[in-house]
């Protein structure tokens, strides 16, 4: 598949600054450093109430299968006792990954080279068969674990896959409400813990917007005077492409 051309549109971000002294400039840069430090007080609160959630135990036994074989979600944590799930959108048959799942793992592999010495492992999850995710993860150069729910409940259970009779609905939960649209997959992240006993449990799921967090390059776009420029665009991420499509 060939990269689409976005063409410019009069509705884009146009840059019009107010020009200033420096003087008059560190006075707003300072405005902005107060609501920068209540902003990340807010991120440090959020995150303490996302850590005292409850827990789920997991009791049903899922088999996966990977490039060594078949494994358990309990076979996933690699002897460590935390574990992040990416569900990432790619079902059986698909000729390719979701773009915009794509342009989320471009941004994993750099991560998973510091979350083992946290005691974290991290895992990429998609129902399609393991010969097709495969494929995919060859072409676009990524190292981290890929494994394939094909034939088990998990993608459903933490609903990113919707089920036949929710697309016969055209409704599906997800993001935990019931959605006006459906997509045969969807992306999300869930959280899962291993105690001394071995027993699993989910902690946390987030889903949609969710996921902005694990995309460094939104951070770097956010810094800069025409942020993410997706107003005009009739999805967020329409301008996305693969990284080997650009």
């Amino acid at each position: 598949m060939k990269a689409e051309t976005l063409e410019p549109r009069a509705d884009e971000i146009e840059v019009n600054p107010k020009v200033v002294s420096e003087a008059e400039w560190l006075v707003a840069r300072k405005d902005l450093l107060t609501r920068e430090k209540e902003l990340t007080r807010l991120r440090d609160e959020v995150s303490r109430h996302r850590r005292e959630l409850p827990w789920v135990r997991v009791e049903k036994e899922y088999v996966f299968h990977g490039p060594s074989g078949k494994q358990t979600l309990s076979d996933f944590f690699d002897g460590r006792s935390q574990l992040i799930v990416y569900h990432f959108m790619l079902g059986p048959g698909w000729n390719e990954g979701c773009k915009s799942c794509s342009y989320l793992a471009d941004h994993f592999d750099g991560a998973n080279w510091h979350l083992p010495h946290r005691d974290v492992t991290f895992v990429v999850v998609s129902r399609a068969p393991l010969s097709e995710i495969q494929a995919y993860q060859q072409r676009m150069g990524w190292r981290f674990k890929w494994l394939s729910s094909h034939g088990n409940d998990f993608n459903f259970d933490y609903h990113v896959s919707a089920t036949d009779a929710e697309q016969g609905r055209g409704k599906m939960y997800y993001n935990y409400g019931i959605q006006e649209w459906v997509n045969e997959e969807m992306p999300g992240l869930s959280v899962f813990y291993k105690d001394e006993n071995g027993d699993v449990f989910h902690t946390y799921s987030t889903y949609a917007r969710g996921l902005d967090n694990l995309v460094g390059t939104y951070n770097f776009l956010d810094l800069v005077p025409k942020g993410r420029d997706e107003g005009h665009l009739d999805f967020t991420m329409d301008w996305v492409r693969r990284h080997d499509e650009y």
